[in-house]
């Protein structure tokens, strides 16, 4: 039995071999071009050419060298923590490349790397081993573990048997075998039918490396790019045009012969135009806010170092906001809602009692010691001691459970010898072992309830006697309620003679009932409180069957009795057009005997209903839909293929890390709202007295040294000041936001034009009123009213900060847990404090005596108690308003 060389030859040539395709990775230099196509940064490499090009005569090197910065800076580091995210084929591949399997050939048995594997070759299995390739199970039986492609951590039996389906990804098919599954015990032969990206493995594989949608931020980033573009295009038009018509009207007093003369003389009206965009395109780099992209890189990755002290790990920057966004969440229910490992959850007697633990059935001496026993001899399962740690190793998930649950109990027996053992098979449903232990010989029986209580005719009670079996009605209450919450049931007896096979099961005594199940996680169900009630729905998806998937959804709390419109079988959403599907979408909680396929198309229906959607898991089936949900969570204890698909990693497998990462999500985007409404503030501020500053006289308040200082404090410092917001618990009360909801709402444009004209007007008034230039010794010249101008531009900005941060009327609120904003604000107020004293002619200051000091001061305050009235305003209303 085996391939010929020529036979190989053939096979490879027609079904090619068993390497994963690739696909060309893009290189750093690559990701850090195309992170140029962010719309924000789109706008300012416009303004950047403009200031090059256009203002070269005047070069205002300042604004040029900060607008260059700012894209540097902000596309460098948001490649650098993106890149690395295209690896996640190639660390496939490298897994792949290590791998051997022994293939039998028509010249004998050989070990051969797996990507010489082709169609037609017959692969000797072994348990330990790892399925090289799609096929069929000749002979043998084995028992899979296939949770790495379905989710499942329950072992699947399989065994040769009639005609299989070559098509589809059945893990159900007994004889079916599939590439990336772990034999974990048993021998056999497979048969390959499929290699490479034929396989389940390989079509994931290549699934992953297509390209995903822009996230919700880079999408709303846009709509805000056009926003701000359109409003510094009509501004800029119409300062232009009001320009122009100074010079060439206004001017000339109206007289028609001299506007004619200006129109008709080239020099002069070329001139004008040239002032004219020149001016309107002044708006234009005053209205873009070139601090947004640097303080959203600044306000991730300060968020990225908090969330990883709570276990997340954040593989791509955009990823945090993104979790804040989400409106519909995708999870795998093993290793994320349970723990993804089967364990001993209770042991009951023939009596109906309940014991959870070891130590509370060792006040039932006889029966523990009878438990122990069966659980140290009877399994193929072992106890490794290793640096004085004591571990269960080998076996099937079952019995290292049980075995795990009796292991650090104190009073084990010694000296236990096995005489004969029968090990369990799917076809007899129980496994047995002949001891000797204490000069006792036992013959301990495990196996299906149905099988071993059918042939119990006695019982232990708790005291260890035997007595005659004369009804189970409690026992059986006690097992249906625990069948009723998806708990596996294993029966546990004694035989007094030999049993060699079935037929052998009779006069059994019972020691009792074992509990198994894959346990939820306790905070799994205060997470998915959480998350439901922050509005999103929470979709489970497992490959469970109706009933079990059921029980686990109450368990958890997704679902409530009455509630089966909200469970759906992978069956029944196949029948269903996606049409249907997003008109019962809304109402879906369970997803049962899901299939990999099932998860992407969830995905993209959701996606196309406008929603936000996230996916959790942790095996190679769920890297796909990892991959296309706009957040991808992966597992710390998953496959490393999902973890490279996923967005975000959750280091402790831990759904209440989940909730987490949502709450820091919508803390970002607040703190992104913050900002912006702060430098949208200055920026329309500024660009309200650049449009009327020339018609009153006030051309260039602002020396190029003072706004390099300007720019800082409105960028980089606001920036940094911002992204210390803390997260707090009530954000999570509220309604997810839609993926196309604006940056910028209602209230922060009432809060943005209201405060920058307020502050706008207040500076023009400060500039133009005698009564100042008095206040700040005019007859000694201008310097002290400059002086003063630059200090209230400075200091507004810093008590608009306050007013930024939060829409309450205590300014003050929380305001203690974000010590980066009051160090912030400090440093500004004191570095502004210096500059008045020590500026000299480099920053155009002259000291202010402490009165001026303080009349500065107070003006600057008045943005806050005027902000205050705006609130109450709204308040009064109805309305409350919020960022």
């Amino acid at each position: 039995m085996g391939l010929t060389a020529d036979e190989v030859s053939i096979s490879r040539e027609k079904y090619g071999d068993n390497q994963l395709g690739r696909r060309k990775t893009k290189t750093f230099i690559r990701k850090f071009i195309e992170n140029f196509d962010d719309p924000i940064i789109k706008i300012l490499l416009i303004v950047l050419a403009v200031n090059l090009i256009l203002l070269f005569k005047n070069f205002e090197w300042y604004e040029s060298a900060g607008i260059a910065a700012a894209i540097f800076i902000a596309t460098f580091v948001s490649t650098l923590s993106e890149y690395g995210s295209e690896s996640a084929f190639e660390k496939l591949q490298e897994e792949a490349d290590k791998m051997t399997c022994r293939v039998k050939r028509a010249e004998g048995l050989l070990e051969l790397p797996i990507q010489e594997i082709v169609v037609g070759d017959y692969i000797v299995l072994q348990a330990g081993e790892k399925i090289a390739a799609d096929g069929i199970l000749l002979s043998g039986e084995l028992k899979v573990d296939q949770s790495a492609l379905n989710g499942e951590s329950k072992e699947t039996t399989k065994i040769p048997s009639g005609a299989a389906s070559l098509v589809g990804s059945n893990f159900m098919q007994k004889n079916k075998l599939f590439r990336g599954s772990i034999v974990c015990s048993g021998e056999g032969v497979l048969e390959v039918t499929h290699v490479g990206n034929n396989t389940f493995y390989g079509r994931i594989a290549h699934e992953i490396q297509d390209e995903t949608r822009d996230s919700p931020l880079k999408f709303r980033l846009r709509k805000l790019a056009e926003t701000i573009s359109n409003f510094g295009y009509v501004g800029a038009i119409i300062v232009a045009a009001a320009d122009l018509f100074n010079s060439v009207v206004l001017s000339q007093g109206f007289d028609p012969v001299k506007i004619m003369e200006v129109v008709t003389t080239p020099a002069i009206i070329v001139g004008a135009l040239l002032h004219a965009l020149t001016l309107g395109i002044t708006i234009i780099v005053v209205a873009v806010p070139e601090g947004l992209p640097m303080m959203i890189t600044v306000v991730l990755s300060s968020n990225m170092k908090r969330m990883l002290k709570d276990h997340v790990l954040v593989r791509k920057l955009v990823g945090i906001e993104t979790a804040g966004s989400l409106n519909i969440l995708f999870t795998d229910k093993t290793g994320t809602i349970t723990k993804g490992k089967l364990e001993v959850t209770a042991f009951i007697t023939a009596n109906g009692m309940e014991y959870n633990s070891m130590s509370e059935l060792a006040d039932s001496q006889e029966l523990c010691h009878l438990f122990y026993l069966s659980a140290l001899y009877n399994t193929s399962a072992s106890i490794s001691t290793k640096e004085n740690t004591r571990q269960v190793i080998g076996g099937n998930a079952t019995e290292r459970a049980i075995l795990d649950f009796v292991l650090n109990h104190s009073s084990a027996p010694k000296g236990g010898k096995v005489l004969t053992r029968i090990p369990f098979n799917s076809t007899d449903k129980f496994s047995a072992a002949e001891i000797i232990s204490e000069d006792k010989q036992l013959v301990f029986i495990k196996g299906a309830p149905e099988l071993i209580l059918a042939n119990c005719t006695s019982y232990y009670d708790e005291q260890g006697v035997v007595r005659p079996l004369s009804g189970l009605s409690a026992l059986r209450k006690t097992m249906d309620n625990m069948s009723n919450r998806s708990v596996r049931l294993l029966a546990l007896a004694i035989s007094e003679s030999t049993v060699r096979k079935a037929s052998d099961l009779n006069e059994l005594t019972l020691v009792g009932i074992i509990c198994i199940k894959d346990e939820l996680r306790r905070e799994a169900v205060e997470a998915i409180h959480q998350v439901t009630h922050a509005g999103i729905q929470v979709v489970m998806i497992t490959g469970d069957n109706r009933d079990t998937a059921a029980a686990i959804a109450k368990e958890a709390g997704l679902i409530r009795d009455g509630q089966d419109q909200a469970i759906i079988t992978s069956s029944e959403l196949s029948q269903l057009s996606d049409d249907e599907l997003k008109g019962i979408l809304p109402n879906l909680r369970v997803i049962a005997r899901a299939l990999p396929s099932d998860k992407s198309r969830l995905i993209n229906v959701s996606q196309e209903m406008g929603l936000v959607a996230g996916m959790t898991g942790d095996g190679v089936n769920d890297a796909p839909a990892l991959k296309k949900a706009d957040v991808g969570f992966s597992m710390g204890s998953g496959t490393e293929i999902a973890k490279e698909a996923s967005d975000i990693v959750v280091l402790d497998d831990n759904f209440l890390s989940i909730s987490k990462a949502i709450l820091y999500g919508r803390t970002i985007f607040k703190s992104i709202r913050k900002f912006i409404i702060f430098q949208l503030t200055n920026n329309f501020c500024a660009v309200i007295i650049s449009i009327i500053g020339p018609f009153i006289g006030v051309a260039a308040p602002i020396t190029v040294i003072q706004m390099l200082w300007i720019n800082m404090v409105m960028d980089t410092l606001a920036g940094l000041a911002f992204s210390g917001e803390i997260a707090l618990e009530e954000y999570m009360h509220e309604p997810p936001k839609r993926r196309d909801t604006p940056i910028i709402n209602s209230y922060m444009w009432n809060q943005i034009l209201f405060t920058g004209i307020y502050t706008a007007f207040l500076c023009l008034i400060f500039l133009k009123l005698p009564i100042f230039s008095e206040l700040f010794r005019g007859s000694e010249g201008r310097h002290y009213l400059m002086t003063a101008f630059f200090s209230l531009f400075i200091f507004a900005s810093i008590f608009n900060s306050f007013n930024a941060r939060t829409y309450r009327l205590n300014l003050l609120a929380y305001i203690g847990k974000n010590k980066l904003f009051l160090s912030v604000v400090s440093f500004i107020f004191v570095v502004q404090l210096l500059l008045i004293y020590l500026g000299g002619s480099v920053f155009r200051t002259a000291g202010l005596t402490f009165i001026e000091l303080q009349i500065v001061l107070l003006l600057a305050f008045t943005v806050i108690p005027v902000d205050l009235t705006r609130k109450m305003l709204i308040r009064m209303a109805g309305r409350k308003g919020s960022i």
